[in-house]
């Protein structure tokens, strides 16, 4: 991934982070515990994405601001996870910042005693 060099490296700092290549979806996936907040593969036409969970509200105000460049979560629910293309126009900050919210909203799923422990790492 070209584009967003620095991407890879963003997520797996986050405290807690893993990040593993899923077969079956061709996928790569930043996980915390097990459960995923962002994946990294390509649409059926393989074209680059980065896929994220978010609040739908949130998430349907950035596919309205940068229509075409993030979509609809791709195989995913549609409701709460959204693709960005890779070869789009999304700024750094704006995926920065999804990608910042996406780890907190699977964070916040955890139990406190959970959230601590892997916040103290």
């Amino acid at each position: 991934m070209q584009k967003y060099n620095w991407f890879e490296d963003y997520c797996k700092a986050k405290k807690g982070v893993t990040k593993d290549y899923k077969q079956e979806w061709q996928a790569h996936r930043y996980l915390i515990r097990d459960k995923m907040f962002i994946m990294h593969a390509g649409d059926k036409y393989g074209k680059e994405i980065i896929t994220l969970k978010l609040e739908p509200l949130y998430g349907q105000f950035l596919r309205e601001q940068y229509k075409g460049d993030i979509v609809a979560g791709y195989y995913m629910n549609k409701e709460h996870w959204n693709s960005v293309y890779v070869d789009g126009d999304v700024p750094d900050d704006v995926l920065r910042d999804m990608a910042d919210k996406s780890y907190a909203l699977i964070l916040g799923g955890f139990s406190k005693k959970i959230q601590n422990e892997i916040l103290k790492g």
